[in-house]
Formats: C-alpha cells, structure tokens, sequence
C-alpha cells in the first residue's frame, strides 16, 4: 500500500510539473500542422499560440509568431542560440512582458517586430544584446516610460518606430550629439502626448536626421519658436515635414485648447514673422562658415562661388572637413549667391546661400556707438546743469524762510533800480546791461510786483509811461535795455 501510494505522489508530481512547465514552455515545433516551414523561414501566425514553440532549427532566419496571445517573452523561450536568426516578429500578441534576456540568445537580429501589443514600460538595456538591430518596430503599445539606457549598445539602429504611445517625453538622447545613435535615420514618435519640443537642440541637428524626425499629432503647445523650425523644414523640403503637412498641429494656450495647424500661425494666431533660410548676412573682414546642411549624411559635395568660380580660384574660400565653406576675411565683392552640390547614389541635391557684406566694420560700428553715447551724456549733463541753475540758486524771495515781509524795501524790487544808474556804476555797455537786467528779473520779490499787460510796476507807484522813460533817459543804449521790461510782450521768468 505504501509503494502504490508513493508510486501515485510521484505520479501526481510529475504530472504537475508538466502543467507548469507546459505554461512556460511551447509545445514542440509542429511544421505539419501548427506552423509553415519555407527553408528557413517558419512562420506560426494567427495560430492562437500562447508560448514560442520548442525545438526551433537552429537555421531559422525568420519567425513569424504575429497574431497570436503570447502575452510573455521570457528568458527561456530558446534554450540556446539561434545564431542565424535576423528577423523576429512578434505584432499583435497582448504582449505585456519582456524578460531582461529575452534577447540574449538572438544577438545577430536585424528586424523585431513589438508592434500592437500592451508593453507599458523599456527597462534598462532590455535591447542591448542587439548590436545588429537595424529596424525595431514599438507602434501601437502604451508605452509611458523609457529608461534613457534602453536603447543602449543598438550601435546598428536605422529605424526606430514608436508612434501611438503615450510617451510624453521626447527621447533627445537619441538623436543629440554626444550620446546619439550614430546610424539613426528615423525616429518616429507622432501621436503621443508630447506637449513640448527641445526646440533649439532640434535647430542646431543636421538635416538628415531632422530628415526622419517625426513628431506629428502630439499636444505640442504653440509658440513662433515652434512654427520657425517646422517652416525651416518645409522650406528644405525634409520629409517629416512635408509628408505630414496637414498632421502637424499645435494647442492654443487657454481654456478651448483649439487646434491650429503649426504653418498657418503666421497668418491667424501670433503672427509669427516670415522664415527665409540660408542668408548670412557680415561685416568686412569678417569670416563666414557656409553649411552645406544635405538631407542624407556623407554626401560628395562641391561648392561654386558668384560669378560661377570655383574654389581654386580664390584664396578667400576653403572647403571644411564635412563639406563646408568658409570664406573671408570678406569684402564687399564676396556678397552673392553660393551654391553647394551634393550628390551621393540615391540622391542628388543642390543648397543655395546667399551671403550679404555690408560696407562697413564692426570697428567702425564701434566708434560711431561711441559717438553717440558721448552726445547723450553731454545733453543729460547739459540738461542737469540747467535745472541747478534754475532751482538751485541761492533763495533772496521774500518767502523764503527768515524773510521778513513786513519790513521788505521797496527799493529792492525790478524797477526800483534805474537802469542809468546801473549802466554808471557798472561801466558795462547795452548788451551787458540787458543780460544783468535779465538776471535780476529772474530773482526779484513778486509780493513788490504786478503783471498789467507785460509790464512790472512796483505796489504803490504810479505807472510809468515808457515813452516818457525813454525820453528823461536819452541814450539809446538804455532804451534798448529797457525795452525788454517795458514792452507789450510778456516776459517769461
């Protein structure tokens, strides 16, 4: 009774671990019934497989294991390598899982197919062992996060598709500079929920990767530093731009989130100011760097200066190393139209630049600018002056503090003064004695004064009459003196 009944455990746990491993583990490769078998090519698609088959030929090239309800991709759905293998496609399963070796023992793929599935998240160097991998399709998950070293080792990667995500971070680290994939020709990120670009790190990319970057149909926010990169593209004729010409829109800022296409907010939105590309515009003796900015990289390029020279014709220009042009020091005879030439086996392309040399030097600008700035501090400190003249002037009115008013002398006013006997004790001729009126009228007491028709007359006193004044004077001089206190023009103090 015992042995039967270990007999049966024995049995059961068996039976159990082939449930279990059955659950991780596909059945064998069955090219009869199950899958087609072309030379190298198997494919088991719309088979309702929920795990990879077993015992594939180590000469597969391509598995096609699309539509099907493989939900996870773990390490051990080959038990060893399938060194020949290129392309996996794995579109349309609910996938929702992959192993952080999934990929471990596919190392030459060149195609891999994760579209249509239900990925969220691309943990750290999940593709690394892919260093062949020129496609990955990602389109139609819902993608929210991607570590900034997902995509590490993929030295080979052309094209990279993640449209239909809900990535809201655009993956810079891609396509910038120092940590760019260096073979990536297409990056696809349209229909996300990008809601802002890094706009001037997109300015300063080359056009043939700008080429293949494609950002339409997100939630960007609109802005004219927006419309001038897609207008700059246009104008180059990049295909992200002009393929997708009626897709790339823009939210308005506000409560109604109105759509707006991005190239028409020149027109009805913020009025954004016209974009012309490729105009340089310098001083003489200046040095001008042209950039012959090609749609495809490492292209044969060849430069033709106005007038239709050629390079070893003038001492003022040297090509680069990348294609460049740099000419100066400039003169005014350098202004005109460069063209550049490219050419490569597929494409053809020519790039015009128009350079302008303005007739003058930056040092020149520099002294006329220097010019100026003494001309305005001479009128401010002009204009200083004359306020402390006027307003700063040591106070003899009568309402000044410590005046007395009561006791103020009559003889103190403008008229009690004779404009004779000015001209007596001071010895100074006609001119002089107008300005020295002048100035006293500027100081005098006006509780002593009246104005009666451009006239001052001291209080109390009989109007004079100033033709009677002119004649008990008798010199012409001291009329002239007069006639600015006694004329029938008012006076300004």
């Amino acid at each position: 009774m015992m042995r039967r009944r270990s007999s049966i455990s024995v049995l059961h746990l068996a039976l159990v671990m082939v449930t279990v491993s059955g659950q991780f583990m596909g059945s064998p490769l069955d090219c009869l019934q199950t899958c087609v078998c072309a030379s190298n090519i198997i494919s088991c698609s719309r088979r309702n497989l929920t795990n990879v088959p077993t015992a594939l030929p180590r000469y597969t090239a391509v598995l096609d294991l699309s539509f099907n309800s493989i939900q996870k991709l773990r390490a051990e759905w080959t038990p060893f390598s399938l060194s020949r293998m290129d392309s996996l496609l794995l579109s349309n399963n609910g996938l929702t899982f992959l192993s952080s070796e999934a990929f471990a023992y596919v190392k030459k793929l060149r195609y891999l197919d994760l579209s249509s599935n239900g990925l969220r998240l691309l943990d750290e160097f999940i593709f690394e062992p892919l260093e062949h991998l020129e496609v990955l399709l990602l389109y139609n998950n819902h993608i929210s996060q991607i570590d900034r070293s997902a995509f590490a080792g993929l030295t080979c990667l052309q094209r990279l598709y993640m449209s239909q995500n809900q990535i809201s971070r655009f993956p810079l680290e891609l396509v910038k500079e120092r940590s760019r994939l260096e073979t990536l020709t297409l990056l696809d990120v349209s229909s996300n929920r990008i809601k802002t670009l890094p706009l001037q790190e997109m300015k300063d990319l080359p056009a043939w990767i700008n080429n293949g970057l494609y950002f339409h149909n997100n939630s960007l926010t609109c802005s004219c530093d927006l419309y001038e990169l897609l207008a700059r593209w246009h104008l180059k004729e990049l295909r992200s731009a002009t393929d997708y010409k009626g897709s790339h829109t823009c939210v308005i800022p506000g409560q109604r989130k109105e759509k707006l296409s991005i190239l028409d907010l020149d027109k009805v939105y913020l009025n954004c100011s016209e974009v012309k590309i490729n105009q340089k515009e310098a001083l003489l003796d200046q040095f001008l760097i042209l950039d012959c900015d090609t749609r495809q990289k490492d292209m044969v390029k060849t430069w033709v200066l106005p007038g239709n020279l050629t390079l070893p014709f003038t001492k003022t220009a040297v090509t680069l190393e990348g294609g460049s042009l740099q000419i100066g020091p400039l003169s005014v005879e350098d202004s005109g139209v460069y063209t550049c030439f490219a050419s490569s086996d597929s494409l053809n392309e020519t790039i015009y630049v128009t350079v302008v040399v303005f007739n003058s030097t930056l040092i020149g600008g520099l002294q006329n600018l220097k010019t100026a700035y003494t001309t305005l501090i001479g009128c401010v400190i002009s204009i200083v002056m004359v306020f402390i003249y006027l307003y700063l002037t040591p106070c003899n009115c009568p309402c000044c503090p410590g005046e007395d008013l009561e006791k103020q002398d009559p003889g103190d006013s403008l008229l009690s003064v004779s404009l004779p006997q000015a001209h007596e004790e001071s010895g100074l001729e006609g001119v002089e004695g107008r300005g020295l009126l002048s100035r006293k009228a500027a100081f005098q007491k006006p509780r002593d004064l009246q104005e009666m028709n451009g006239r001052l007359n001291a209080i109390g006193e009989e109007e004079e009459d100033c033709d009677e004044e002119k004649k008990e004077e008798g010199r012409e001089s001291d009329a002239q003196s007069v006639s600015s206190v006694c004329s029938d023009t008012p006076m300004m103090l």
